[in-house]
């Protein structure tokens, strides 16, 4: 071998020996990715759909599923025969990282996009890719907007068709638990009188910690809940169906996180 090539070999195993490089160095890889997907999604969509539609999502679909291989992620599916409701539904989800984005891809159902915040439209390409697959974007400052904006998706769900998933915690928790939700997301549903699925990521802990600069191969569980019916309900009732999501998700979110070896195995 060249003695150069074997120095840089040698570079690149100190290197690879040290958590913080493999976490920058993934963490930018992840971004570089979803960059250059954006970039190749953009033509496509345009020329597929004519724009802005939420079958963009499919071609979306398609191309970054296949990040998780790259990162070294895994994911364990349950109750994806969830999913199989028919008509209008919102999806409810807990909030780890950007990482759930892959999460999302995974299990992604046809004619389903996401509410993101207006921030995400102004990150060039994967913004604009967001938009041409129906992302709806809200500005979390101003409740007026975020209200109209919610009231717009209510409509467009119940005329167009369409699945809307919503990560009802409103920002990015790593603390290992779940954030008080917010209500948008029971608001839309009980608006437009559609299923809520809530959907639990386990914890990432154990192979992702960007305070501590992990950023290891890991196993995601990912349990998809049964629908929970709004028919017939109420604002009034908003807050109780979402304490009651929150304490469902809470429950499974606690149990699919445990360590394999703090499992309790009975005789």
């Amino acid at each position: 071998m060249d003695p150069l090539w074997m120095i840089a070999f040698l570079v690149l195993v100190v290197l690879w020996s040290s958590k913080t490089f493999v976490f920058y160095f993934k963490t930018c890889l992840y971004f570089v990715l979803m960059m250059c997907l954006a970039v190749i999604v953009i033509p496509v969509c345009i020329l597929k759909s004519g724009g802005r539609n939420v079958e963009n999502m499919r071609v979306i679909r398609f191309l970054v599923r296949h990040v998780k291989f790259i990162l070294g992620l895994r994911y364990e599916v349950k109750g994806l025969e969830n999913l199989q409701v028919d008509g209008p539904y919102v999806i409810v989800s807990n909030h780890q990282s950007s990482l759930d984005v892959l999460g999302l891809i995974e299990i992604l159902p046809d004619r389903c996009t996401s509410i993101a915040k207006r921030e995400l439209l102004y990150t060039g390409p994967v913004g604009l890719a967001c938009w041409l697959g129906g992302t709806v974007f809200i500005n979390r400052k101003r409740t007026d907007d975020a209200k109209s904006a919610m009231a717009e998706a209510a409509r467009t769900m119940l005329k167009d068709q369409i699945r809307i998933w919503i990560f009802p915690e409103g920002t990015r928790n790593h603390k290992g638990n779940l954030l008080p939700f917010k209500k948008g997301a029971f608001h839309l549903a009980v608006q437009a009188q559609v299923p809520i699925v809530p959907v639990v990521f386990s914890s990432y802990s154990s192979f992702y910690l960007p305070k501590e600069k992990l950023f290891k191969c890991g196993t995601v569980k990912l349990t998809i809940l049964p629908a929970i019916g709004t028919k017939g309900m109420t604002s009034d009732g908003v807050s109780e169906l979402s304490q009651k999501c929150y304490e469902l998700m809470h429950s499974v979110f606690t149990e699919i996180s445990k360590p394999a070896n703090h499992k309790v195995h009975s005789d």
